[in-house]
């Protein structure tokens, strides 16, 4: 009995022990939950950074490209060849040296993201000031562009009527070139400061004074497309000057400590970076340029370009979303890099790809819901609103390939990858889209449907592969080295008594 009690006793102790313990299945579980919450939290604070960037970021851009569109559906009223001139002179000839320009200023965005993660504060106003000297210098390069607009036009196809007044208009045009070489290193320079309110604010002020402008030039007082370019330069000087004010007038104390010397040194250095950002961006920016002015070649050339410009314009709108995820992703991985941690900048990585292609398949799917009404705001001409409904599925398409693309290369701006990336541009666009784009459109007599489906899928959907399979075998903790390195190495051209202020 006495036994039979002590196994009693022993099983009951058991018993009590499996009802206070939790089973195997229980901890597990309660492990999982944690790890949700975990996910959950780190992605929500992750998003909550990556849209105090991307949010601001949105309605600037939209509000700098609406200034373009504004202007241009001004213009459009005027007649269909006023459409294919202001169309050429903004979207192809500004277009061209807008992707340059921004894509050297991009260089910022590795060197002061990462910077501004290791809390080397002063290094930033010194590198934006030498952006400025680099762009500007730049901006006097690329003027033959303006100058020689008409020739260059006729040279490469595009009919005289439109080429002639392209080319007028080009020339008005130049104040806002040399806008250039000051705003998008301002912005960079704000942006990785996480101080991107400031962008959307005066990028607003902007916007209205480009609307009111081009009423009274081009309506009002019958400037007709030298309306339209005095309206463009006022506005975008704007957008100089109100960021200019809130740099230099205590908005960044920690990071503008006025002008300086130092920004007149390493000069070569910071030239070659922003050269390799600036290949890598315009890159892919003259890509589409490119179609528009291979559309001119076609017959019925006036129809077919304003129809592909019609597109390319809602698509450069739309565009200004996943550019903004391009600025978020490239100041939230540098800055995590800057700072050593180089997990935390894949998962802003992740984060970032995954919500911005969501929002471009919403936008792909309207698009293919309104395809018979996405030009009306352009034109009310019946051949080119049959034009542009033709067009609408390759529009959807490029938008949902656009979704994803930019953020993978603003990883790469990020990471400071800007000459690789610039290789596999070369590669995917002009040597395999490009000519695939000349076969359709020739060699298979399909027009310019076939010009920018060659385009599209030889180009832009192999350079977004490689660039997905880049990114996911990519090395984290070697990129924390590599930022570790390249800030002490631009440290090294400014004094430590600067350093230790910024410190």
């Amino acid at each position: 009995m006495g036994s039979l009690k002590g196994d009693s006793g022993h099983a009951n102790g058991e018993n009590l022990t499996e009802a206070l313990l939790p089973t195997r299945d229980a901890q597990q579980q309660h492990q999982t939950d944690d790890e949700e919450q975990r996910f959950g939290d780190k992605l929500w604070l992750e998003t909550r950074k990556l849209w105090l960037i991307v949010g601001p970021s949105i309605f600037s851009r939209l509000a700098s490209f609406t200034m373009n569109v504004v202007t241009q559906a001004f213009a459009g009223h005027l007649g269909d060849v006023e459409l294919a001139a202001i169309s050429i002179a903004n979207n192809v000839l500004v277009g061209f040296n807008f992707g340059l320009l921004l894509g050297m200023a991009s260089a910022l965005e590795t060197l002061c993201g990462q910077a501004f993660g290791a809390k080397r504060y002063h290094l930033l106003g010194i590198y934006m000031q030498r952006s400025w000297i680099v762009l500007f210098m730049c901006c006097f390069l690329l003027l033959p562009f303006y100058v020689f607009a008409t020739p260059l036009l006729k040279f490469l196809g595009q009919p005289d009527d439109v080429a002639e007044w392209s080319g007028v208009v080009a020339v008005w045009l130049i104040p806002l070139h040399f806008s250039f070489a000051f705003q998008f290193p301002m912005q960079r320079f704000l942006q990785c400061q996480l101080k991107t309110a400031v962008i959307a604010w005066v990028s607003l002020l902007g916007l209205v004074v480009n609307v009111v402008t081009s009423w009274l030039f081009i309506y009002v007082w019958d400037f007709g497309l030298y309306g339209a370019a005095i309206s463009l330069d006022i506005s975008w000087w704007v957008l100089v000057f109100g960021m200019y004010a809130y740099i230099a007038y205590g908005g960044c104390p920690l990071t503008w400590n006025g002008f300086s010397l130092e920004a007149f040194s390493g000069l070569w250095e910071f030239l070659t970076l922003s050269s390799a950002s600036g290949v890598m961006l315009c890159l892919e920016n003259w890509y589409y340029k490119i179609l528009l002015l291979m559309t001119g070649q076609l017959e019925n050339a006036t129809i077919a370009v304003d129809a592909l410009s019609v597109c390319m314009t809602i698509n450069g709108w739309e565009m200004m979303i996943p550019l903004a995820f391009f600025a978020g992703t490239g100041v939230r991985v540098a800055n995590e890099l800057g700072a050593g941690n180089g997990k935390a900048a894949k998962f802003a990585t992740q984060v970032s790809v995954a919500q911005s292609t969501i929002i471009g398949l919403i936008f792909c799917v309207l698009i293919m819901i309104f395809h018979e009404h996405i030009a009306y705001i352009f034109t009310t001409s019946t051949s080119v609103l049959q034009a542009v409904d033709n067009m609408s599925l390759l529009l959807a398409i490029t938008i949902l390939l656009n979704s994803v693309q930019p953020v993978l290369s603003g990883v790469a701006v990020g990471s400071g990858w800007q000459a690789y990336v610039a290789y596999i541009n070369i590669g995917c666009y002009y040597l395999i889209g490009f000519p695939l784009g000349i076969i359709m459109g020739w060699v298979f007599k399909s027009g310019v449907i076939g010009i920018w489906g060659g385009m599209i899928f030889g180009g832009t959907a192999i350079q977004t592969l490689i660039l997905i399979i880049v990114t996911i075998r990519c090395d984290w903790e070697k990129e924390e080295e590599k930022a570790c390195f390249r800030v002490s190495k631009w440290s090294k051209s400014n004094s430590n008594g600067n350093l230790e202020a910024s410190n």
